[in-house]
C-alpha cells in the first residue's frame, strides 16, 4: 500500500564515527560507520515491506542524515524523490562540549552540571568563543545565514525554537496540501519535534529516547492534530 496522507514518517539516523568514542557530535559533520550504513538499509527495507512510500525527504544539512536518507532509499528501491536539506534540522549544538567525551566533560565541569546541560530542556552548556574554529560561522555550508542565526551552544529549548520554523513553514504545509513525508535528522531535534507534536512537559522530555535506524510513523486529522503514532519495528 501507498503512504497515507497526513502521515508523517521520522527517523534518527545510525551510529556515526564519533559515537564510537563517546563523543558530542552536535554540528561537527562526521559520517555514518558501516553499522550506521547497515541501519540505514533496515529500516529502507523495513518501510519498503510496509508499503511506505514519500514524495519528499528532508534531512539536515549534515552530512550523516543526507548519507543515512540515500542509502535508505536506496535498500527500498524507492523511486526518485526531491531531498530537501536545512540547517534548522541540524543536531543541538552542544558549546564547548563539541567533539569531547563524558569524562573529558565530567573532569572540567563536573558530572552534576554535565548531566543537567545534556539532558535538561532549559539550560545550555558554556557557548563556544566567536573565533573558536568550532563555531558554525566558521563552515563554509553556513556561509549564506545571517551570523546571529549561528548558535555558540544550544539547550533543548533552543533547538526546538530554532527547529520549530521550519515544522510550520515547510513541513506541516506540506503535509497539510498531502505530500508523504520522511524526516531525517538528530536525537535532540526529534525530541523537540516529539515533545511539540505530543504536548510533552519539560520535565518529562528529560526521559523521552529516540532510538537511532527505527522509523517512527506519526498521523494526523484533518486539523493536523496527532491520532495516533508507532514504531516501525
Amino acid at each position: 500500500m501507498n503512504t497515507p496522507a497526513h502521515c508523517l514518517v521520522l527517523m534518527r539516523h545510525g551510529h556515526s564515527e564519533w559515537n564510537l568514542s563517546n563523543r558530542f557530535t552536535g554540528w561537527t559533520d562526521i559520517p555514518l560507520t558501516e553499522q550506521g550504513l547497515l541501519e540505514a538499509d533496515t529500516a529502507g527495507k523495513q518501510l519498503a515491506a510496509a508499503g511506505l512510500q514519500f514524495d519528499e525527504v528532508h534531512t539536515s544539512a549534515l552530512y550523516r542524515t543526507q548519507q543515512c536518507a540515500n542509502r535508505l532509499l536506496a535498500a527500498a528501491n524507492h523511486p526518485a524523490i526531491p531531498h530537501f536539506a536545512s540547517w534548522r534540522l541540524n543536531e543541538r549544538h552542544y558549546g564547548q562540549l563539541q567533539g569531547m567525551n563524558k569524562q573529558e566533560i565530567f573532569e572540567q565541569w563536573g558530572e552534576e552540571d554535565s548531566r543537567r546541560w545534556w539532558r535538561g530542556y532549559t539550560e545550555p552548556p558554556p557557548p563556544l568563543a566567536m573565533d573558536d574554529p568550532r563555531h558554525p560561522r566558521n563552515s563554509p555550508a553556513y556561509a549564506g545565514l545571517n551570523p546571529a542565526l549561528l548558535p555558540r551552544s544550544e539547550s533543548l529549548a533552543d533547538c526546538q525554537r530554532r527547529m520549530l520554523p521550519y515544522w510550520y513553514d515547510v513541513l506541516e504545509q506540506r503535509i497539510k496540501a498531502n505530500k508523504r513525508l520522511l524526516v531525517i535528522s538528530h536525537g535532540n531535534t526529534l525530541r523537540s519535534l516529539v515533545m511539540y507534536l505530543d504536548n510533552i512537559a519539560p520535565n518529562a522530555i528529560e526521559k523521552v529516547e529516540i532510538a537511532p535506524g527505527v522509523p517512527m510513523i506519526y498521523r494526523f486529522n484533518e486539523a493536523m492534530d496527532v491520532v495516533g503514532w508507532e514504531w516501525l519495528e
